[in-house]
């Protein structure tokens, strides 16, 4: 075998491997965004279950309780359907806090549809 054919065989088996390589980095990423967001779906449910409140939490609640991120805890409930978000107002009707709650499906929500932003 040659020099040369045999860096074309290498070639070829590191492109397969590079692309199985993202394949299932891609699927872990996936995964794991969905792990989140069935954990905050979950602790929502319980929440709402337990409490006599309406089982709103705010970011700060869900950061520390589930261990994820600002940044996770949003993506987390903005893709989710079974997740609404409030905006609690002070006295002047400024937005104050960013509130989450589960919806259970029995109440309708305001948006029809996905954001396009």
């Amino acid at each position: 075998m040659k020099y040369g054919e045999f860096l074309h065989i290498a070639g070829s088996w590191a492109a397969i491997v590079t692309a199985l390589v993202a394949v299932m980095a891609y699927g872990l990423y996936r995964w794991e965004k969905r792990k989140k967001r069935r954990r905050l779906e979950q602790h929502l449910k319980i929440e709402k279950e337990l409490e006599e409140d309406r089982g709103q939490r705010t970011v700060l609640h869900l950061m520390s309780h589930l261990r994820l991120t600002e940044a996770d805890v949003l993506d987390a409930a903005f893709r989710s359907n079974k997740v609404r978000s409030r905006i609690d107002a002070d006295a002047q009707g400024l937005a104050q806090r960013l509130l989450f709650e589960y919806n259970d499906g029995k109440e309708r929500s305001p948006r029809k549809g996905r954001s396009w932003f």
